[in-house]
């Protein structure tokens, strides 16, 4: 293990800054080197060149001191080896966008209506004025009117392009906006390397071939790299290989890290040897990329209104790989369905906009028929004329004036606002919720965390600040409330404890000066290491010249901190041959493996089980009482003439151990968290803390927190505990026993990442309450990854968390703070009811220009609202509007309610109330305009206009009404719980202002100077203040909805509810079910699964083999078969076999959390969910 450094000459290291020859090494050759695995590749390095340091000599990178860090150098490596980043997907251009826009069935029935419309309208026929035609023809005679038929159609085909254009600059905004916070997630991402003998960090896309980097527990690699040396060091490579075991990583038996792959234990340092396109992520996606165009060829993609997750993210730098399959492999997290994973939000919207859709059609389908038929049987039945061939274009030109009534009253029923709005919503709250810090890597986590009802939070770092201090020591038989002065400690006794937290100890972890004056020194790395090393300081010793002594290559082995061990240790070896090993680790846990302690005069006595109980009932116990973190210090000598002990045998190892000191480590509460818990706890959600520590001082903890509250009777559980009550005599975890535990728990102290996931899995399944439990999990740690996945939102943390958290996580809280997250529950309960807002508008709209153009055309055989009209309507509706009200602020006052269920429909019994009620006023006032409006006015009735006849007052007033209704109707819709004022906190959202005067301001435009294609005509001042009148009518009429109590409505019904579970055929209840879009999946479920199955499974076959022909060349073992089951294990695929399905854990133990179709990408991840034992970091 021990690498002696006198070995090699320091390469190229700063001396020679003259880089001329080119390297002794092409990057051809690395790569073949890259491809082999463990014993191949170990013979290959020897066999070439010599040993690892012999390529670092190639590469001209000294292994001690880096690179020189010369620009001049860097570029040199750039040009020779390529650049340390996966160039990303051109996003689509804004013409792709527009094509995509046009796509729309609506508008392309309309279009073409439009176009036959154009055609006719420059086709005279001969004899088109004979008197035959009969009054058909009324007004074609005056020759001006019949030039402006054009008009319409053009004006249909305009209107067509606004609408088309909008969407297309919606989406394309939303894609940059999606591009920015990609690239913002990754200039965070930084990695650790050696320049100039000096550790520093770099953006992970500026890292070299040549680099010495540092890895340690928790990186994702973000480059190809050989080990120079490691301690302990285990890496998790299922992203790549899709094996889930941890692969050991040694110099002499497998020094080959990947890029992609996570360090789950230990730590070393590598020699980077591949970097962007030509590192083994890269190679993958490459292989991805030629395959997806392929793909691309045979299938067209079908356009998906919430297709947004997969187009926005691009692929860049290293992470690209992360993100990309991230975003793809997320829809395991809940349903095992082709379609992506929706948001409950997104479903019940689906649902509602099909149910629209389909009584938009019938209604339109009727309107069509009756006016045809009552055409047909007016002229040639009532005035029996006979059917002339020179009339025909007449007639058609009638035709297809009803067929576009028909095609207006679908555009209106359609609510294509909704998809939207809902975007809109999203992306204005992702973009302000980055000022709350929080960092939202999927937009459907925003909503989701409007629902939810429990929250799941780590102690260290969330609820406290993560700035840890040795308070209390107990060292030589005293217990000191404060550190010591280092006099009162026996010199020998001091010596050893400063060398013990000094070696034994991350070389990482530091405490440097402040950054600016008077501050408070900045600790670096392990926080609980930092409080150590801060003891170190304040007993007046440094811990540098300790280390700086014994350097990290002569560590002769070292036990990394892991969850199961819960403890660190590092083995020096002594002159005379013996050696001495440094623990320290949690209190409880190392004193059970001590058999001596240092008394007062620093010699080591007996220390009995009953000395120890009396030490835990004395002085750990007060410690924890006191909210204290508790940490042992202990050493143990092997003598030189009993051997070299067998270092794998680690119960033995670890034992007999002499116990040096105990210290207690405070760890504030942040200010802030107890007021943001009580705001969880009025807004009815559950704040359950999940702790590694020891139950007194989590208990101390959560008091202090708020998370338990006087006189209230809840659990406090040890995970061992926690685990004898939910599982049976084989061991298995039962959900009626979790039932009768997690209700009651608040606080889960000593618990595995494998109790946090049961946990979270427990209450996400239960069926206890009336509705599921939503389920938000804070974590940072790379163990927390399956937790953080299975909760329906998991934040990890910015600062302290690794890289493994992140990637798992929904949101990022960029300050680790527990407040944070009560902003994003506003955040996302804001949007829901943004949503609502929207819907409790649009829908009045809708009812109310269906119902009018319906019945208008029934009637008087025309619309009252023409198309052109119509479609400037639904502008206003569906786009402004959305605009308008998906972006207001959030409130306090959000917090004060309960959550809505996942079931909860989206228009409740006031919004509906609401909605009829606006509806009623709107009807009754149009039509008493349509019918009498002319005497009302004095003027000349529009009804029964003669084709191409000159626009009427008359109409323009019904039009001109019915948009200021709207306007004003804009306003109420502000409010969706029945509050009566609807003008509070207006003036706090320019947007809708804006927008609600610039449409006000276009309207005037369009009524007094859209002429002919707008078929209005100017009015008179007067007309226009009845008009404004009739809107403001709006206003009070809301009042006067809003005193009528709901809960008297009793036949009004609620509308767009989630799926329940009855109206699912049985064969589709697997897990989760319900929260799946059904309207749509039945539409498109065949052909997908079709062509998505077949392409990706090629797409996989080709990737498998051409992997597995470099990686198990030779080497066909059982597991390398299931690893391939890993990348399509989906019963509906393969057919696995007893035994191979037992040989896959993955599937096993995290659920039914399989993709059932691999999607291209989350081939990379292969069995992601990562196995049950993780490393946990010190929490």
């Amino acid at each position: 293990m021990a690498n002696n450094p006198a070995d090699h000459p320091p390469g190229n290291s700063v001396a020679e800054g003259n880089h001329e020859g080119d390297f002794g090494v092409s990057m051809v050759d690395l790569r073949t080197v890259m491809e082999l695995r463990s014993t191949e590749a170990v013979n290959k390095i020897r066999d070439t060149y010599g040993d690892v340091q012999g390529i670092c000599r190639r590469l001209k990178t000294s292994p001690i001191e880096g690179l020189s860090g010369n620009p001049v150098d860097l570029e040199k490596r750039h040009t020779a080896f390529g650049q340390n980043f996966i160039p990303p997907k051109k996003p689509k251009t804004f013409l792709q966008l527009v094509w995509e826009a046009l796509q729309d069935v609506t508008l392309i029935i309309l279009e073409i209506a439009a176009i036959i419309s154009l055609g006719l309208s420059f086709y005279h026929p001969p004899g088109g004025d004979s008197e035959a035609c009969g009054a058909t023809s009324g007004g074609v005679e005056d020759e001006g009117e019949a030039q402006a038929g054009w008009i319409e159609g053009a004006a249909i085909l305009f209107s067509v392009i606004i609408v088309v254009l909008v969407t297309a600059f919606n989406d394309w905004s939303k894609e940059k906006q999606f591009r920015g916070l990609q690239s913002r997630i990754e200039q965070e991402q930084k990695f650790t390397v050696i320049r100039k003998g000096q550790v520093i960090q770099i953006p992970v896309a500026e890292i070299v071939v040549g680099d010495i980097a540092q890895i340690k527990y928790g990186d994702l690699l973000p480059a190809d790299g050989i080990l120079i040396q490691g301690n302990d060091l285990k890496i998790d490579e299922s992203s790549l290989t899709g094996e889930s075991d941890q692969v050991r990583k040694s110099m002499e038996k497998d020094p080959m890290l990947l890029s992609g792959t996570h360090v789950m234990e230990g730590s070393g340092r590598m020699v980077v040897s591949a970097v962007g396109l030509n590192s083994q992520t890269g190679i993958i996606f490459t292989l991805l990329g030629a395959s997806e165009n392929d793909e691309e060829k045979k299938v067209k993609k079908t356009k998906t209104q919430d297709g947004i997750a997969l187009e926005i993210q691009p692929l860049k730098s290293e992470e690209a790989a992360e993100s990309e399959e991230k975003e793809e492999v997320k829809p395991v997290k809940k349903v095992n369905v082709t379609k992506k994973e929706k948001s409950v939000l997104q479903g019940k919207l689906t649902r509602l906009a099909v149910q629209i859709g389909k009584a938009g059609l019938i209604m339109s389908a009727v309107t069509v028929i009756i006016l045809i038929l009552y055409f047909v049987i007016d002229t040639f039945g009532v005035q029996g004329r006979q059917w002339l061939a020179e009339c025909t274009p007449i007639y058609i030109q009638y035709f297809v004036k009803f067929f576009i009534i028909g095609v207006t009253v679908l555009v209106v029923a359609v609510p294509e606002g909704l998809p939207l709005a809902v975007t809109i919503s999203l992306a204005y709250s992702v973009k302000k919720m980055m000022k709350d810090n929080n960092l939202v890597r999927h937009l459907d986590a925003c909503e989701t965390m409007g629902n939810a009802t429990a929250i799941c939070s780590d102690k260290t770092g969330t609820l406290t600040m993560n700035r840890m201090t040795v308070v209390q020591a107990y060292i030589g038989d005293t217990h000191y409330k404060t550190v010591p002065e280092p006099d009162a400690i026996k010199p020998d006794t001091l010596e050893i404890m400063v060398n013990s937290i000094s070696i034994n100890s991350a070389y990482t972890t530091k405490i440097l000066p402040p950054e600016k004056e008077g501050g408070l020194p900045r600790h670096v790395g392990n926080k609980t290491e930092c409080a150590l090393l801060g003891l170190v300081l304040e007993l007046k010793r440094d811990y540098q010249p300790i280390r700086d002594e014994v350097p990290e290559e002569k560590l002769y082995k070292v036990y990394t901190f892991n969850s199961s061990r819960k403890s660190m240790s590092t083995v020096l070896k002594n002159a005379d041959g013996g050696f001495r090993m440094y623990s320290k680790g949690a209190s409880e846990i190392i004193l059970r493996k001590c058999s001596r302690i240092l008394d007062a005069q620093g010699q080591p006595r007996v220390f009995k089980p009953k000395d120890r109980d009396e030490m835990v009932r004395k002085v750990i116990e007060p410690m924890a009482c006191d909210g204290l973190r508790t940490i042992c210090v202990a050493y143990r000598d092997f003598p030189a003439e009993a051997g070299e002990p067998d270092w794998d045998a680690e119960n033995d190892i670890l034992n007999e151990l002499t116990c040096i000191a105990v210290v207690g480590i405070e760890d504030p509460v942040r200010p802030e968290v107890p007021e943001a818990i009580s705001k969880c706890q009025r807004a009815g959600i559950t704040v359950r803390m999940v702790t590694g520590d020891n139950i007194n001082t989590a208990r101390a903890i959560a008091t202090k927190c708020g998370i338990l509250l006087p006189g209230e009777d809840f659990l406090c559980l040890e995970g061992k505990e926690f685990n004898q009550q939910i599982r049976n005599d084989k061991g298995e975890v039962e959900q009626e026993r979790l039932d009768k535990v997690w209700p009651k728990l608040r606080v889960l102290a000593r618990s595995s990442p494998t109790d946090k996931h049961t946990l979270v899995k427990g209450i996400i399944d239960s069926t206890v309450g009336e509705t599921r439990q939503v389920v938000a999990v804070t974590g940072d740690g790379t163990n927390d990854g399956p937790a953080l996945k299975k909760a329906d939102v998991g934040f990890a943390m910015g600062i302290a968390g690794t890289d493994v958290a992140k990637e798992a996580s929904d949101i990022i809280l960029t300050d680790d703070n527990f407040t944070s997250i009560v902003k994003a529950v506003m955040w996302g309960r804001n949007v829901y009811d943004s949503i609502s807002k929207f819907l409790q508008f649009q829908l009045t709209v809708n009812v109310v220009a269906v119902i009018v153009a319906f019945t208008g055309a029934c009637i008087t055989q025309d619309s009252p609202l023409k198309a052109v009209q119509m479609l400037w309507v639904n502008l206003i509706m569906d786009t402004l509007a959305s605009l308008a009200l998906a972006t207001e602020p959030p409130t306090e006052s959000l917090l004060l309610r309960k959550p809505y269920g996942r079931n909860k429909p989206l228009i409740s019994r006031t919004m509906m109330k609401n909605i009829l009620g606006h509806a009623v006023y709107q009807l009754v006032i149009i039509f008493t305009l349509l019918f009498a409006g002319e005497n009302f006015f004095d003027i000349d009735s529009g009804r029964n206009a003669p084709l191409h006849s000159p626009p009427s007052e008359h109409y323009t007033i019904v039009f001109n009404v019915f948009v200021m209704m709207q306007l004003f109707n804009e306003i109420n819709a502000r409010k969706i719980h029945g509050e009566r004022n609807v003008f509070e906190g207006v003036y706090r959202n320019p947007i809708f202002c804006s927008v609600v005067l610039g449409t006000f301001a276009l309207q005037i435009v369009i009524v007094q100077f859209g002429g002919k294609p707008f078929s209005c005509t100017a009015l008179t001042i007067d007309q226009w203040l009845w008009c404004v009148f009739i809107g403001v009518g709006e206003l009070l009429w809301g009042q006067l909805i809003s005193a009528i109590p709901t809960h008297h409505l009793k036949f009004l019904k609620e509308a767009g509810h989630g799926i329940t579970k009855e109206e699912i055929p049985e064969e589709e209840l697997n897990e989760g079910t319900d929260e799946i879009d059904h309207a749509e999946m039945e539409l498109r479920r065949g052909q997908i699964l079709w062509f998505r199955g077949l392409n990706r499974i090629q797409t996989q076959i080709k990737v498998v083999n051409a992997f597995r022909s470099s990686l198990y060349a030779g080497l066909e073992s059982p597991e390398s078969r299931s690893s391939i089951h890993n990348f399509m294990a989906h019963p509906e695929f393969v057919p696995l076999s007893e035994e191979e399905e037992a040989r896959i854990p993955t599937i096993k133990e995290t659920g039914d959390e399989i993709d059932p179709l691999p999607s291209s990408s989350s081939l990379i991840r292969g069995g992601e969910d990562l196995p049950t034992t993780f490393p946990l970091n010190l929490d």
